[in-house]
């Protein structure tokens, strides 16, 4: 038995170990880790905690490691080397998940929702802020936007694409809202340029595709489809050319707003002269045409 800062390190039964708060793994990175302990063998012994039942001290809650643990598991392995604590389940819970939460930038989505696995287990947004070195007004808007079940806003929050008070706005506001919120955002130069234009873009893709991220949904290469799928591609296309009316009809309503001002202007003489001595004499052929000239 080996010590690592004080720690005991000892082989456990695999079969023994439980795992508390279970993630999906991508399967690219787990062939990675299998592959590294298969050649260099496990660096970082795992952490699990005694599970103390019917006064028998032979099972183990994982506290760290999971990828480690299963990669074990995958080359045939059935112990692996692993620190012993002794822990409550709900601290071994708790250190799981802001293990979890140490590593947000690799898995996005799936690592912020372990900040509402920790609302749920009791803990308030203060203690959250606290326990994960976030700040407490990302942490209630983190919370808030899971709540609402808004994953497109959460990553564009995690990429840098939208401030986290405007996404929150947009999560509980109806359309004229949202429009109001980024007239308002434009105004305090929260939101600018390129900023605006991409937030404009994901508002669109919320209304055409919904709120979460659909992962491995496609139809392409399938030989097998399912009377669901085509009923789930048959609704996102039909919402998508919703989308290209209400846009179509938008413009067309803007244009019909330019022809009408532009007649009004045409018909002043003060405004014709002022474009002749400013040597303007083309117009738009569309708008030529409306006007009739």
């Amino acid at each position: 038995m080996n010590k690592i800062n004080g720690t005991k390190v000892q082989m456990i039964p695999i079969e023994r170990i439980h795992i508390l708060n279970p993630r999906v793994r991508n399967k690219k990175k787990f062939e990675q880790i299998v592959d590294n302990i298969s050649n260099l063998g496990l660096k970082k012994p795992i952490t699990v905690s005694v599970r103390h039942e019917n006064g028998k001290d032979n099972k183990y809650n994982l506290v760290c490691g999971q990828g480690r643990l299963e990669a074990y598991s995958a080359l045939g392995q059935t112990e692996i080397p692993a620190m012993v604590v002794d822990l409550p389940p709900d601290d071994c819970l708790l250190m799981s998940l802001v293990e979890n939460l140490a590593r947000r930038q690799h898995t996005t989505i799936d690592l912020v929702r372990e900040i509402g696995e920790l609302k749920k287990r009791g803990y308030n947004y203060t203690d959250i802020a606290k326990k994960t070195d976030l700040h407490l007004e990302y942490v209630r808007g983190i919370v808030r936007l899971l709540e609402k079940g808004e994953e497109r806003l959460i990553l564009a929050v995690e990429r840098g694409q939208i401030p986290i008070s405007i996404a929150v706005e947009i999560a509980v506001s109806d359309d004229e809202g949202i429009q109001r919120a980024l007239h308002q955002a434009y105004e305090s130069k929260k939101l600018r340029g390129r900023k605006l234009i991409n937030v404009r873009r994901l508002i669109e893709q919320r209304k055409s595709k919904g709120k979460a991220l659909r992962r491995g949904i496609s139809l392409k290469g399938k030989k097998d489809i399912s009377a669901g799928a085509l009923v789930r591609a048959y609704t996102q296309e039909t919402e998508r050319l919703k989308q290209m009316v209400k846009k179509a009809k938008l413009c067309e309503a803007r244009l019909f707003f330019i022809v009408s001002a532009m007649k009004r202007l045409y018909a002043d003489e003060n405004f014709i002269n002022l474009l002749r001595a400013e040597a303007m004499y083309t117009l738009p052929q569309y708008l030529a045409d409306k006007i009739k000239i």
